[in-house]
């Protein structure tokens, strides 16, 4: 059953991990660090561990053909370090909510491009997934709530949408020819590379590893040091999820793994919850049943395809 499922159960722990990633960040950025600079020693913190990795192991799967070169650039600059570039442009211009709702329109922009693009048969139920999963999303970002939209925060998470659903696609191409280590660090090399032309390494405000960081809600008696949760972030919660997710994505498909991807903002809310104390309230539960109930649906539906 559990072998079965394989690929299902590394993309619900990736995005157990990243949605954990969410809250530890949020302790960070309450010091001197940025968000962009958050990003930037998350992608180079996990190029150098994973670095090590590959090369001690096998360091043979470092070789790479001029070939894919530019497929790895794409995916590192495009897929990782523009999907974080266009999440924090986003938020600093509305609300983090809204932002999630139009960067997790991924999935209908991939499920086009397989139908219209690569003119591949798409399940209808595949169709209802979708819906139901981005239905459950509104609930629970509670988007009724007077939330107001910005031109440069619509365009930069819309952007955003499109980066991560080139993520998901390069991601199922390459891992057929690639391991999952060795993509996930070409990914994190271009993707450092892309936040050094942005952000000069020379001005990083190194002061932040030694800064002590409250650790707020039920934890708000203890603080840390800034190493220790960048450490966290940059191990648990960068490499493991984006290793989980590369290799689901080679079980399942870009589509699928996507649609379960939507799961994140959804226990994210519930981490936010038992940790800092945030609300949860009833059509907000309503909502994350939706997205499951989806999630569930688009398994079945590719399991039908197959």
């Amino acid at each position: 059953m559990l072998q079965k499922h394989r690929g299902e159960l590394f993309l619900i722990a990736a995005a157990f991990l990243f949605s954990f990633n969410g809250i530890v960040s949020k302790l960070v950025l309450t010091s001197s660090l940025s968000a962009l600079r958050l990003a930037q020693v998350r992608s180079t913190g996990s190029l150098i561990i994973l670095f090590f990795i590959v090369f001690f192991r096998s360091r043979e799967k470092l070789r790479t053909t001029k070939k894919e070169i530019p497929q790895l650039a794409i995916f590192g600059a495009l897929g990782i370090a523009a999907v974080q570039l266009g999440y924090f442009i986003a938020i600093s211009h509305m609300h983090v909510s809204i932002a999630l709702i139009i960067e997790f329109t991924a999935p209908i922009w991939i499920v086009l491009w397989i139908k219209y693009v690569r003119k591949l048969f798409v399940p209808r139920d595949m169709w209802i997934a979708i819906f139901l999963a981005f239905f459950g999303l509104l609930f629970v970002a509670q988007v009724w709530k007077g939330q107001t939209l910005s031109t440069v925060g619509v365009i930069a998470a819309t952007l955003d949408a499109f980066a991560l659903s080139i993520y998901f696609l390069m991601g199922e191409k390459l891992s057929k020819t690639r391991d999952t280590e060795s993509l996930t660090f070409y990914g994190f090399a271009f993707a450092s590379l892309s936040w050094l032309i942005l952000l000069p390494i020379w001005k990083f405000p190194f002061r932040v590893f030694s800064e002590k960081i409250n650790l707020q809600g039920i934890f708000s008696h203890y603080d840390s040091y800034g190493w220790v949760l960048i450490l966290w972030i940059v191990v648990f919660g960068t490499i493991i999820p984006y290793l989980l997710v590369v290799t689901g994505i080679k079980s399942l498909s870009a589509s699928t793994s996507s649609v379960i991807g939507m799961l994140e903002p959804v226990l994210a809310g519930i981490i936010a919850w038992w940790w800092l104390g945030e609300s949860w309230k009833p059509l907000q539960i309503l909502g994350a049943c939706f997205v499951i109930t989806g999630i569930l649906i688009a398994d079945r539906a590719r399991i039908k395809a197959h």
